[in-house]
């Protein structure tokens, strides 16, 4: 069995504009003080990197892993610029805000400035020795997505179609450097649970570079089997968001929340600890299965500090990491390998 690495954070929701959080050394210096021993970065926010440099230079990428205080960087983040690979026309202006001001107002531009992005993303991967980016794949049928009106026939297959077109070209640009895309299995993405991301395979043609980011909170909030999803797609996992998250309905809202706020919404992430994920099962399912990489705090919480969030998720990352054994529990009642001693317990001559 393979070891899980960990505890790392990513440092998308702890950025900012003050210190110790405008900066790589800053923010970095921050996270260790805490106990991590990795980051994941946003790879579109400036105040952590230049994207365009790091694709373009390794001297680039080294000085840039100088810069984070001892602690490795796990892979780099393409969340927002895959969102945009695919939007339906009713999210066009809320997506905007995501994209350079220049091809904002104008979908195709903007689809097109988010390849050219998430292929700097496969380049810096590829310069700073990473071998995964998490990703969302965007959504061309996510306002479909509760059977009201009905459907017409051919719509989703059509619409899985369209993804794995614009996306066939970014997976072909990662396979060649070497780079898989781990998505996060997300609502508001086309793929969105472990039926969609078969449809988003077979749509690709079951592209190698196609995997997943795993992440139990998003799970919960649709009421699925997190534990027995490991077992079933084991092989794709690439990456680990470790997230908590609670779903409580009540006698005034379920699943889709009444649009309530986070705070009374019945599914809400939570800080690790907080929420109803088993992480115990979740590591150790994990470790059965032989995943290897990082194990990464995305901090969401409706309620606790993020600050507090940040503090107490180092230690309880790192008491869930297994120790695999180096040998069998019971190696000291075995006997060594002997056939026809094997055959004469069979009962064969």
């Amino acid at each position: 069995m393979s070891q899980i690495k960990g505890p790392a954070l990513f440092l998308a929701q702890f950025m900012g504009d003050e210190a110790p959080f405008n900066s790589l050394p800053a923010i970095t210096e921050w996270a260790k003080s805490l106990g991590y021993l990795g980051v994941q970065l946003p790879s579109w926010d400036s105040r952590i990197m230049n994207l365009k440099k790091a694709a373009e230079s390794k001297t680039y990428c080294d000085d840039l892993k100088g810069q984070t205080n001892g602690l490795e960087i796990t892979e780099l983040a393409s969340h927002l610029q895959g969102q945009l690979v695919a939007s339906h026309p009713a999210y066009d202006e809320l997506f905007d805000v995501f994209a350079a001001p220049d091809v904002q107002g104008n979908p195709k531009a903007r689809s097109e400035w988010a390849v050219k992005q998430l292929k700097l993303v496969i380049k810096a991967s590829a310069n700073l020795g990473l071998k995964v980016t998490p990703s969302f794949t965007g959504a061309l049928l996510w306002p479909t997505i509760y059977p009201w009106p009905q459907r017409p026939a051919g719509l989703v297959e059509e619409g899985f179609k369209e993804l794995a077109k614009r996306w066939k070209p970014i997976l072909d640009f990662a396979d060649q450097h070497g780079v898989d895309f781990a998505y996060e299995l997300h609502p508001g993405e086309d793929v969105f649970d472990g039926l969609t991301f078969e449809r988003f395979l077979e749509a690709t043609g079951n592209h190698p570079r196609v995997n997943i980011n795993y992440d139990p909170s998003h799970f919960v909030l649709q009421c699925m089997d997190y534990v027995g999803f490991i077992d079933v797609y084991a092989s794709r996992i690439k990456a680990f968001h470790v997230k908590d998250a609670e779903f409580r309905p009540t006698a005034k809202a379920g699943v889709y929340g009444g649009y309530a706020n986070w705070q009374e919404r019945p599914g809400r992430f939570r800080s690790l600890g907080d929420g109803q994920v088993d992480f115990k099962q979740v590591f150790s399912r994990l470790t059965a299965a032989g995943y290897s990489s990082w194990a990464v705090l995305e901090w969401e919480c409706c309620f606790k500090d993020s600050a507090q969030g940040a503090a107490e998720g180092a230690p309880f990352i790192a008491s869930h990491l297994i120790d695999v054994p180096k040998k069998a529990f019971d190696d000291f009642a075995g006997a060594s390998s002997d056939s026809k001693r094997n055959r004469r317990i069979l009962g064969l001559k």
